[in-house]
C-alpha cells in the first residue's frame, strides 16, 4: 500500500472516530440535561415545600396545610418488612443459583423466571398480590403492601447474590474443601465474606427500587390519610400520596407533593451513591 492511500485511510478512521465521539457525546450530553431539568425543577418546586412540618404533620385535608409524617413512616414501614421477607429469600436462592445448581437445568429455569420478575411491570405484581392476599382477606392492608414491594426485591437480590458468589475465586472454594471445611461453612463462612459488598450492594438498590413504587401499593395497601400503625388495615404511603396530591387541584397538596418526590430522589440517589461506593470499595 503507498504512503498516499495509507495517509486517505488514516484520515478516514480519523473522520468515522470523530463523528462516533461527537454523537456519543451529543447523547451524554442530552441525556445528563434531561437529568439536570429533572433535578432542578424537583429543586426549585419542592425546597420551597420543606419544613419542619412536613416530618412531624400528617396529611392534611383539602384546602388546609399539613406534613407527610404518616404517609413516610408508612413507607418506611413497609418498605423495612419488605427487605425482611425478601432478602432472605433472594440471597438463599442466590446462593443456590451460584454454589449448588450453577449447571443444572432448574438452574436455568429460576434464571429465566427470576429475569421475567426482573422486568416485570409493578402494576401486574400489585395486582396479583391484590388477587392472593387482598380479594380473600376483605380489605386493603400493610402487609398486602409489604408483600408486594418483597416481590420487587427477591429478584434483585437473586441477581446480584449470584453475580457477585460466581465471581468469588473456586481457589478458595477448593482450600476450604481440602481442611475438611463443609460446602454449608465454606458458604458461610468464605463466599458470603469475600461477596459481602455486593450482596449488601444488591440489597441497597432493591430498596432504591422500591422506593418510589406506587402502583403495587396502590392494588394491597392503598392509602390513609390518617396516622396509622395497624400492618392489618389500608397504611398511607409517600409514593401514593404523591399520585393523589400532585392530581388534586389544591395548592396546599401540590407543593406536599413536590417535596415528597424531592424527598423520594434524594434517598435514592443517597442508596445509589452508597452503593456505588460499596461497589468501589469491593474493587480495591
Amino acid at each position: 500500500m503507498s504512503a498516499a492511500a495509507a495517509n486517505s485511510l488514516y484520515a478516514g478512521r480519523r473522520r468515522r472516530n470523530a463523528i462516533a465521539k461527537t454523537l456519543a457525546l451529543a447523547a451524554t450530553i442530552f441525556g445528563l440535561g434531561w437529568l439536570v431539568l429533572i433535578l432542578g425543577v424537583l429543586l426549585f418546586h419542592g425546597l420551597s415545600g420543606l419544613s419542619l412540618a412536613v416530618f412531624t404533620e400528617n396529611t392534611p385535608p383539602p384546602g388546609a396545610a399539613g406534613g407527610l409524617a404518616n404517609a413516610i413512616i408508612g413507607s418506611v414501614i413497609m418498605t423495612v418488612l419488605a427487605v425482611i421477607i425478601g432478602t432472605p429469600i433472594g440471597i438463599l436462592a442466590g446462593t443456590y443459583l451460584a454454589e449448588y445448581g450453577r449447571h443444572d437445568k432448574l438452574s436455568n429455569v429460576v434464571r429465566f423466571i427470576n429475569d421475567i420478575l426482573l422486568s416485570a411491570p409493578s402494576i401486574v405484581i400489585g395486582l396479583f398480590i391484590y388477587e392472593v392476599m387482598v380479594a380473600p382477606m376483605g380489605h386493603f392492608s400493610g402487609y398486602a403492601g409489604a408483600v408486594a414491594l418483597a416481590v420487587i426485591v427477591i429478584p434483585v437480590v437473586v441477581r446480584t447474590t449470584e453475580d457477585m458468589l460466581t465471581l468469588v475465586p473456586d481457589t478458595l472454594r477448593e482450600a476450604a474443601a481440602s481442611i475438611g471445611l463443609p460446602r454449608s461453612l465454606m458458604i458461610m463462612r468464605i463466599a458470603y465474606r469475600a461477596a459481602q459488598a455486593g450482596i449488601v450492594t444488591g440489597i441497597l438498590l432493591a430498596i432504591a427500587r422500591i422506593s418510589g413504587e406506587t402502583a403495587p401499593l396502590l392494588f394491597t395497601a392503598l392509602n390513609n390519610q390518617f396516622w396509622s400503625l395497624n400492618m392489618n388495615a389500608p397504611m398511607p404511603s409517600l409514593p401514593v400520596v404523591i399520585f393523589q396530591f400532585a392530581l388534586s387541584p389544591y395548592e396546599e397538596w401540590q407543593k406536599l407533593a413536590w417535596t415528597g418526590a424531592l424527598l423520594i430522589t434524594v434517598t435514592v440517589l443517597a442508596l445509589s451513591i452508597f452503593a456505588r461506593s460499596l461497589t468501589a470499595t469491593r474493587k480495591q
